[in-house]
């Protein structure tokens, strides 16, 4: 695989996974809201999409090594992975109960960086174990500290 595809790949999947599930950990601690759930993750497929593809592109750029066409397909990568990543969280707030789409959505996300994490250590030729239990450790962290967050911003703040 070419590293462009690489990169946008495997930063669009990761920030994809994070985002998403920060966001709708959050949102559910701090509203209780599927119609806010459902919003979010529309809101963040495009928008932090588009965002972390720029972030890519500005940044491969500002390096001065690649080629326009790679910039243009890290670019591209990043921007319909992270789109497609995020919008896989929307099926379980559609289909189930929220509490339940909740479970099922970490449950997908921290199944999906588990799986990259592995294929990126068999690539490197590293323990998987470790590559996979540090990012699923930091993947963790964000989900606890934004369920936290949001309920606090739910206990001050009032339902929104």
């Amino acid at each position: 695989m070419q590293p462009s595809l690489k990169t946008g790949l495997h930063f669009g999947l990761t920030s994809g996974v994070i985002t998403t599930l920060g966001l709708v950990v959050g949102l559910h601690a701090g509203t209780h809201s599927e119609l806010a759930v459902i919003g979010g993750i529309l809101t963040i497929a495009v928008a932090d999409a588009l965002s972390d593809a720029m972030g890519i592109h500005v940044s491969r750029e500002a390096e001065d090594i690649y080629l326009t066409r790679e910039l243009w397909v890290a670019t591209a990568a990043t921007f319909v992975v992270k789109l497609v990543i995020a919008v896989t969280f929307l099926v379980p707030v559609l289909f189930l109960t929220l509490p339940g789409a909740i479970v099922v959505s970490v449950v997908w996300g921290l199944g999906l960086l588990a799986a990259l994490s592995y294929w990126i250590a068999r690539s490197r030729h590293v323990a998987p174990s470790r590559v996979v239990l540090e990012h699923l450790v930091l993947a963790g962290a964000v989900v606890v500290i934004t369920h936290f967050l949001g309920d606090w911003v739910h206990r001050y703040f009032g339902p929104l």
